[in-house]
């Protein structure tokens, strides 16, 4: 079943999904001598936020994945959620595995499309293989689109801009104003001030007309792509950057009374799945009134195991509380935009704080691991 000797008699926690939220919930318990069982249907956590960088520079894909098992040992188990059975609380995995929960916490993320998101079954080395070879794809690239001007499309557009200066860059965004909505109008501003000075071409308050007829993250020399306000333009290589939603596949059957419209599952302010006092949502999956960030999962998590811990011990469950947005975007390894606590930052310190190594530090001290 996996998981350690508990301190707690009839404890067993399951953590469903291994991002960010995941590894906080599990180290938490780990720290509290909780037994628990972290399922992830890849053998690596991986840090994300690293992803757009991991897809143009040879190499640090590696640095991207750190494997579960040398941190969590019998407590991590490898598969795909299919369903939880609440009436039974268990968890059935994908080959009809079972996994007894006492309490559940499911921190299942987004999906989107690679290579923002790598939500495949893979073990760690095809993992890393596959960002290497869509490298190769950019190298062979004289001209990319990307597609979408959110905070990853922003993000990846600088990163493949800074690394290859020479190549063409376009960005089409269906919006004027590119990033995150949430951040502050100037934070926005100056993300599309750095994209210019880097020398992406923006195209703004357009869409991609025949988007599903083309092939993505493929070099086609001279593709052709129409935008829906008629105009043509001719790429090598299309990623499309769009289309995050949550991932509800593991639950969505099992809690169909307790969903958002966007699949995400209501909570109430102890992150309590709304009807079950003992399953939590944390990060991406919970219905939260906030940008969608790492950062954001860590504190559900901290919140969702103490208040384990305070039910088991008859305290008072804390409650998580919304404040200033705080993001950081990485324009390249030198560059960066963002804010904290709601006010503006000077991009040098974006630079030095996110930028050049992208908080992977912060991941392999989390896992307890050596960076290679």
């Amino acid at each position: 079943m996996g998981g350690q000797a508990s301190t707690v008699e009839g404890v067993h926690v399951v953590v469903v999904g291994g991002g960010f939220g995941g590894i906080a919930a599990a180290q938490h318990l780990k720290s509290r001598g909780l037994c628990f069982t972290l399922i992830d249907m890849r053998d690596a956590f991986h840090h994300n936020v690293a992803a757009l960088r991991a897809s143009v520079k040879p190499g640090f894909a590696q640095r991207t994945f750190i494997p579960y098992a040398k941190t969590f040992g019998d407590s991590f188990v490898q598969g795909r959620v299919e369903r939880v059975d609440t009436e039974r609380q268990t968890v059935v995995l994908e080959g009809g595995r079972e996994i007894q929960y006492s309490h559940l916490i499911l921190c299942t993320g987004t999906d989107g499309a690679f290579p923002g998101k790598f939500n495949t079954v893979a073990s760690y080395q095809t993992a890393v293989q596959t960002y290497e070879d869509f490298i190769q794809q950019v190298q062979a690239a004289d001209s990319v689109l990307v597609v979408g001007g959110g905070s990853t499309g922003v993000e990846m557009a600088a990163e493949i801009k800074t690394e290859y200066p020479d190549k063409k860059v376009v960005l089409i965004h269906a919006r004027i104003g590119l990033a995150d909505p949430e951040l502050l109008p100037c934070v926005r501003q100056q993300a599309k001030e750095v994209l210019l000075e880097k020398g992406v071409e923006l195209l703004l308050g357009q869409k991609v007309s025949n988007l599903s007829e083309l092939q993505l993250n493929v070099t086609r020399k001279n593709t052709a792509v129409t935008t829906d306000k008629g105009e043509q333009l001719t790429t090598d290589l299309i990623i499309c950057c769009t289309g995050l939603k949550v991932n509800s596949a593991a639950y969505a059957s099992s809690f169909s009374g307790s969903l958002a419209e966007n699949g995400a599952l209501k909570v109430n302010e102890h992150l309590q799945v709304e009807g079950f006092s003992n399953v939590f949502a944390v990060g991406d999956c919970a219905n939260v009134s906030e940008p969608k960030m790492a950062y954001h999962a860590g504190l559900h998590a901290t919140v969702a195991v103490s208040n384990i811990d305070n039910s088991l011990s008859g305290k008072a469950l804390t409650s998580y509380h919304t404040g200033n947005v705080t993001m950081l975007l990485a324009m390249g390894h030198n560059d960066g935009v963002g804010q904290f606590n709601g006010l503006k930052l000077p991009r040098f310190l974006v630079a030095l704080g996110k930028s050049r190594d992208l908080l992977l530090w912060k991941s392999w001290r989390e896992m307890q691991q050596k960076q290679p």
